[in-house]
């Protein structure tokens, strides 16, 4: 399979004007960007419920519960160039809790896969709601796309916020504000 991706990248490297994939400096770049592919795409391999998987029954604790600033890098279905940001998680536990790092490893399972940011913030409050089935789950990412930054539109400034709401943040506004305001003290 690696063989087959590093004959793609040297197609690739000479449909670009101007070079060919035998030139020295492109030499070991095909293995390069196969092994490399390993890495950012490795979203894949991974199961996003059994990251969720290991939970703690926690009766008591029926408050929001927010994890935010988990930075993520991924790459656009539609022109293969990243886009990166920030996640904001909250959830209302309904007598299930999982711990806090399982969050940031559930937006990095989706951030390592082609996505649009619209689906990986669906994806991510879907997943949460479906294994822990909190009162409430709500999704902010934010993010800056190089598709859009440094060919065609060509706006440097413009960013993207997509999110998605679920249960009690969905329905009572006061739950959603809370969210909101606590994502961005600090």
């Amino acid at each position: 399979m690696n063989e087959a991706r590093i004959e793609g990248v040297k197609l690739l490297l000479g449909s670009i004007p101007g070079e060919y994939a035998d030139r020295e400096g492109l030499l070991e770049t095909p293995d390069r960007v196969a092994r490399m592919y390993d890495e950012i795409f490795g979203g894949y391999e991974m199961d996003p419920k059994a990251i969720l998987g290991k939970t703690f029954e926690d009766e008591k604790h029926g408050e929001l519960v927010i994890v935010r600033n988990i930075d993520f890098y991924s790459h656009c279905e539609h022109h293969m160039v990243p886009f990166f940001g920030r996640a904001h998680i909250g959830y209302i536990p309904n007598g299930k809790i999982v711990g806090l790092s399982k969050l940031a490893r559930l937006v990095d399972c989706y951030a390592r896969r082609l996505q649009i940011q619209e689906r990986m913030t669906t994806q991510v409050a879907n997943t949460i709601d479906e294994v822990l089935n909190p009162l409430g789950v709500m999704v902010v990412i934010e993010a800056e796309h190089m598709c859009m930054k440094m060919r065609g539109i060509k706006n440097y400034c413009a960013d993207t916020v997509t999110s998605a709401v679920r249960g009690v943040f969905k329905d009572e506004p006061e739950a959603r504000h809370e969210f909101l305001t606590l994502i961005r003290k600090g």
